[in-house]
């Protein structure tokens, strides 16, 4: 199992966050006439700068904010005829820089580093991963290989379970074709992800929805 990134062709991008300032009126003048706005701070300015300003900049920000993430948690849901039941959820809980949780119908996957627990039927197994396996996951400058080949469309305004979102179509062709439909906060962070793909002539229909970032509660230990 590796740790699900939304859309993994796209390169890490430094994001600097800054507001403008207010100015407070000074008297009672100030009621009856607006006062001049005031020059952005050198931070804001920089920050407006460097803000994204187009549908690639946006999900290349989103990408940055996803990394940098230091837990989270992803519902996902696979709609795919060729499964028992033509559906499956599973739950994924993510803490950094190396610990994830996913929890399945026939059973739960633990990762510490670099050793995978598998627990099945009440029963666990250890299993050594290769070293730094999942480590290409989080390096940006492996993810900034396919960023050339990266095309985004932004699709309006939306919302992810009330929370305001921008929703974005996002193709590709390396590492592989890909298509995804990409829901990003208003803190540039993936809320929810659309994936559907052709398998064996079969249309396969994937949902992830993310949630809980950087909440401290997330704990992730081995098995006992």
């Amino acid at each position: 199992m590796r740790r699900f990134v939304p859309l993994a062709l796209v390169a890490a991008l430094t994001v600097l966050v800054g507001c403008k300032q207010q100015t407070e009126p000074a008297g009672p003048a100030a009621a009856q006439e607006s006062a001049p706005a005031a020059a952005p701070s050198p931070v804001a300015a920089a920050a407006e700068a460097l803000a994204p300003t187009s549908p690639k900049d946006e999900i290349k920000a989103a990408m940055a904010a996803f990394l940098e993430a230091k837990s989270f948690h992803a519902d996902m849901e696979i709609d795919n005829p060729q499964m028992p039941g033509g559906k499956m959820k599973a739950t994924m809980d993510f803490v950094a820089p190396d610990r994830y949780r996913m929890q399945m119908p026939m059973g739960t996957q633990t990762i510490v580093g670099d050793t995978l627990y598998m627990t099945m039927q009440g029963k666990t197994m250890k299993v050594p991963m290769q070293k730094d396996q999942l480590a290409q996951w989080r390096d940006p400058g492996k993810i900034n290989e396919h960023e050339a080949t990266m095309t985004v469309e932004a699709q309006g305004s939306d919302a992810v379970d009330g929370t305001p979102a921008r929703k974005y179509a996002v193709r590709n062709t390396q590492p592989q074709p890909v298509e995804m439909t990409l829901w990003v906060s208003e803190a540039h962070l993936p809320l929810q992800i659309l994936n559907r793909m052709e398998m064996q002539g079969k249309s396969v229909e994937t949902r992830i929805r993310y949630s809980r970032y950087n909440d401290a509660s997330i704990k992730i230990d081995p098995p006992q």
